[in-house]
């Protein structure tokens, strides 16, 4: 190469160094990942937003959350930007907003809308919900229309105003024991679960939770998957074993908006160190609408007396129990919950008696006619007295 040909590409070097240099980083952007849009909200809610590229979010000096023009929340820390709202009882429409406030001065902003619930009828939180499995012997049976379910309340009939047969929302609690006896089989555990996450659907709030002694949250009603893997990551076992503090946890941390409500609980023994008893875990399942999935492993399989008492609240909430015997088949439980999530009715109605009274009202459920078996939870507890 001749020395005017090298200062030539050289210059050319130097020149396209200088443009790349020039060029400005990609504009900051703000996104929400809860509430999704079309979304159904009501009662303790939480809002989430995320300043992308993550590594700049610094560059955010603060994110506040506008609900339908209103200021209700600032969160001084842009990395969790998370701001707990209520709702309000009546399901209906919101516009939901998230803005940054950058250290420049300049402001990025992202909306979104919520659903309301379209019905005969106006449809709140004291509408009851119940989810449901329809089976014909061991296989599921998917597509039944709405009036093909017959719904009574202490035997009285009652009239369906809200019913779904495939992909209404859902929230999800997963809650897993990390006590020192889950050493060795934390593998097995972590992938799992790591599976179980990834088949949920994109919009399903996922809470993902360890105990032992206590209850850790480590992501919080998440919809995007990296952030649920990275969650997984964390688990690590060591402590004891609470297993009915958890529960009545577990129910605690799911919200109060319409649809579908799941509780996934695994462990692999016996209660050693909760201050609440099984009376006080029945009262909190009494007190919900949702479904309680228990994965039972080696001891906490085998042992009678608390199989029958866990088997006893997942039969109260229209769940299932999972015992297996071998850490190998841990994935195999929590797969068939997976496609029994799939396989899920949820139909709403309006009670007929309406005393706020407290008292325990009996739920039958059926399908009359075809023959089929249907599991779902077998009664509420009715507000009390306003």
């Amino acid at each position: 190469m001749t020395a005017g040909r090298v200062a030539t590409f050289a210059a050319f070097v130097v020149a396209g160094t200088l443009t790349l240099a020039a060029q400005p980083p990609a504009a900051l952007t703000i996104r929400l990942v809860s509430p999704g849009p079309d979304t159904y909200l009501s009662g303790d809610v939480l809002l989430k937003a995320i300043v992308d590229p993550p590594p700049r979010a610094r560059e955010a000096t603060r994110v506040l959350f506008y609900a339908d023009g209103r200021l209700v929340c600032t969160v001084d820390d842009p990395v969790r930007a998370e701001c707990p709202w209520d709702a309000g009882a009546e399901v209906k429409a919101h516009l939901i907003r998230a803005v940054a406030e950058l250290d420049t001065g300049a402001r990025i902003v992202t909306t979104t809308r919520t659903k309301g619930l379209q019905h005969a009828e106006n449809v709140s939180v004291e509408v009851v919900q119940v989810t449901a499995v329809v089976t014909d012997g061991t296989r599921f049976v998917k597509g039944l229309p709405q009036d093909a379910f017959r719904v009574l309340e202490d035997g009285v009939p009652q009239t369906v105003t809200h019913f779904s047969n495939e992909g209404s929302p859902l929230e999800i609690v997963v809650a897993v024991d990390v006590s020192q006896s889950m050493t060795a089989n934390m593998p097995q555990l972590k992938n799992a679960v790591r599976k179980f996450l990834g088949a949920l659907g994109p919009k399903d709030q996922v809470t993902l939770a360890a105990f032992n002694d206590n209850l850790f949250t480590l992501a919080r009603r998440e919809t995007n998957e990296a952030q649920r893997m990275r969650a997984v990551d964390r688990l690590a076992p060591w402590g004891g074993t609470a297993l009915f503090d958890v529960i009545v946890r577990g129910v605690q941390l799911l919200s109060k908006q319409p649809g579908r409500r799941v509780l996934v609980v695994f462990s692999d023994g016996d209660d050693r160190t909760s201050h609440a008893t099984i009376a006080n875990v029945e009262t909190a399942m009494r007190s919900t609408d949702s479904t309680l999935f228990m994965v039972a492993l080696g001891r906490g399989a085998r042992e009678a007396q608390l199989r029958s008492g866990v088997q006893r609240l997942i039969t109260m909430s229209g769940g299932r129990g999972l015992f297996v015997e071998k850490s190998d088949h841990i994935e195999d439980a929590f797969a068939e919950i997976i496609v029994e999530l799939s396989n899920q009715y949820l139909i709403g109605y309006q009670s007929t008696n309406d005393k706020h009274d407290g008292t325990w009202r009996e739920i039958v459920l059926d399908v009359p006619g075809l023959g089929h078996t249907v599991r779902a939870r077998q009664g509420y507890r009715a507000p009390g007295e306003r």
